[in-house]
């Protein structure tokens, strides 16, 4: 009866500190990454077609071509486990990689403007679609990532649960972070071209 007793009152103290709370989020945290991994894997997955489709455009820019694969290859090259949720670098070096890619995808899209055969391709156009959807799910999957941890920041930082925090050693976990954040932050120029 005793052990009945102690293991109720385990419990209760337990809920009432924030432990559930905090499997609750670091759960809902795991999830909401593995969604972000998800579609950035979908991403890597369309540029190989991608690339093979704009090769088939005699004259297409080699080099830009050359950034794209070399992006794909650094971007899947970067490990990632559970632990990166817990290490701020780790997870600064898989947005850099992945920002690279995102970059070397948007170069390509823009030249293959200059490409008219290029851009009626039945094939190309298909492969555009699926990937500017994959950039939004993309950014859902991070906003619904940004958000849970937050919450479970939220939660890790204020009393009286950061005490079950630090008893239980639960660290705030790394959030997304914008790469140019001094570049976006100024105000943009707009000219509407004034000039006579």
């Amino acid at each position: 009866m005793m052990r009945w007793f102690l293991v109720l009152l385990a419990a209760l103290s337990l809920s009432g500190c924030g432990y559930n709370d905090f499997q609750r989020l670091d759960e809902q945290s795991k999830s909401a990454w593995s969604e972000v991994l998800n579609q950035y894997q979908r991403r890597a997955d369309l540029v190989p077609n991608l690339v093979a489709t704009v090769k088939g455009e005699a004259n297409f820019e080699q080099e830009t071509l050359t950034r794209v694969i070399e992006a794909r290859a650094k971007a899947t090259a970067v490990q990632v486990t559970p632990e990166t949720l817990n290490d701020p670098q780790a997870m600064q070096r898989f947005q850099q990689a992945q920002g690279e890619l995102s970059s070397a995808l948007s170069r390509l899209l823009v030249v293959s403007e200059r490409y008219p055969d290029l851009k009626a391709n039945q094939g190309f156009r298909d492969l555009r679609v699926q990937l500017e959807g994959t950039e939004n799910r993309i950014t859902v999957a991070r906003n619904r990532y940004i958000q849970t941890v937050q919450a479970y920041n939220v939660l890790a930082r204020s009393f009286p649960t950061n005490l079950t925090a630090m008893v239980f050693g639960y660290q705030p976990k790394a959030s997304f972070t914008v790469e140019n954040e001094a570049q976006i932050s100024k105000p943009p120029q707009v000219e509407f071209g004034t000039k006579k």
